[in-house]
């Protein structure tokens, strides 16, 4: 069996109870196409290819794309040798869907490449960090970039919990499913997505500044014209970034 490589970030994972709960999250049908991210050594494959019509799993480690195939002899696999980043999403079938045990180190890159694509997936399903799974579904008060990123294009849900003695090596810390579903709407209409996260970098620049010498720093404005825009946008003059909605945040897109 392949050493795990620390740079990939990778850990096996082959508790059956789990693979299954992952595969059970993703609502699999025998009409899907399942996009699968890192296979590995490909527990999670074989169960996907048991459930999919088709399963393409996308593998940056060449020696372990290499292997797979031979690993889950199945027809409805293909093995692709390439960085996920770099994979073109429009490809796939429309409704594709997305479930994979994603290396800790691309989740934030991850998430919004998939669900900023001109493609992106129905649902994703990914096993993640803990931490940054409750960060993805966090509410107002918890908010940060990463779960406004997620939260502008899809209705999060945290999934099942898998303990780090589940893997092989274990990592340092506990990790969880989290489940992305596209939104049938977008949640704003012609919203100019670049403007819209160059507020909110500018919000979440100095988190333990208010909004108010936030913006004005970030966005290079006077103080007194941010008062003025957080009052009509009914957000008050020490609030925090990590304490606005996606509503509130797109009150001061309009505001702007």
């Amino acid at each position: 069996m392949p050493t795990p490589k620390k740079s990939l970030g990778q850990h096996w994972l082959f508790d059956s109870k789990s693979l299954g709960a992952i595969c059970d999250a993703a609502e699999i049908t025998p009409d899907d196409t399942i996009l699968e991210i890192g296979p590995g050594l490909g527990p999670l494959t074989i169960e996907l290819t048991q459930r999919a019509k088709n399963v393409i799993a996308v593998e940056f480690d060449e020696q372990l794309a290499r292997e797979l195939p031979s690993r889950v002899p199945a027809a409805n696999l293909k093995v692709i040798h390439e960085d996920i980043l770099k994979f073109n999403l429009n490809n796939l079938p429309q409704n594709y869907k997305v479930v994979a045990n994603v290396p800790y180190y691309i989740t934030s890159s991850l998430v919004r490449y998939l669900l900023e694509s001109k493609n992106p997936p129905k649902t994703t399903v990914m096993l993640i960090q803990k931490e940054v799974a409750e960060r993805i579904c966090a509410k107002p008060g918890d908010m940060s970039i990463l779960a406004i990123s997620a939260q502008l294009y899809a209705e999060t849900d945290l999934g099942v919990l898998v303990t780090a003695d589940k893997f092989d090596p274990p990592p340092k810390v506990d990790s969880q499913v989290v489940i992305l579903n596209k939104r049938e709407k977008p949640l704003f209409k012609d919203l100019d997505v670049k403007k819209f996260f160059r507020i909110v970098r500018a919000g979440f620049g100095e988190k333990r500044k208010t909004l108010r010498n936030s913006l004005s720093g970030g966005l290079q404005l006077d103080k007194t014209k941010v008062e003025t825009l957080l009052d009509k946008s009914g957000i008050a003059q020490t609030t925090r970034a990590q304490q606005l909605s996606l509503e509130d945040w797109h009150k001061l897109y309009i505001g702007l």
